[in-house]
């Protein structure tokens, strides 16, 4: 890896699959967090980040491995932004579809060199129809470069 730049990983498509939100599993995260599932079968809001991390086709350390990563070197989570296009429901399987958006290399005054990844999930119907897109931002702490 150059001390430069980071890997040129913006555009790559992530390989997605799919997720289920039963109702069992929300009732339990609802029990869970204190709260009751709501009755009209949409799904607790946490979803947005469970259903599309869980269904991105790779593991975190494979998308940390894109970025030619180690998960030892200890990611951080800086953002998570949902835009919801509708909502969230139990019992349906919705499609998960990913991609890279950016790498940047920057300095920081406490960490040194990072990285900061940034990439979109989206869930879609069945139909096609989008439902939610998440865009994520990582720190990555580029510890042999500082």
């Amino acid at each position: 890896m150059s001390g430069e730049q980071p890997p040129a990983v913006a555009g790559t498509r992530l390989p997605g699959g799919e997720y289920r939100i039963t109702a069992e599993e929300n009732r339990a995260l609802c029990e869970a967090l204190h709260t009751k599932p709501a009755s009209d079968g949409r799904a607790h809001e946490i979803y947005s980040y469970i259903a599309t991390q869980s269904g991105m086709g790779v593991s975190v350390d494979g998308l940390l491995a894109i970025c030619e990563f180690d998960a030892a070197d200890g990611p951080m989570l800086g953002s998570s932004n949902a835009r919801y296009l509708g909502p969230l429901r139990t019992d349906e399987t919705y499609r998960v579809s990913g991609e890279i958006l950016s790498l940047n290399r920057k300095q920081s005054k406490k960490l040194g060199v990072i990285d900061v990844l940034e990439y979109r999930l989206t869930l879609t119907r069945a139909s096609g129809e989008p439902v939610l897109e998440v865009t994520n931002t990582w720190i990555l702490p580029r510890r042999n470069l500082s």
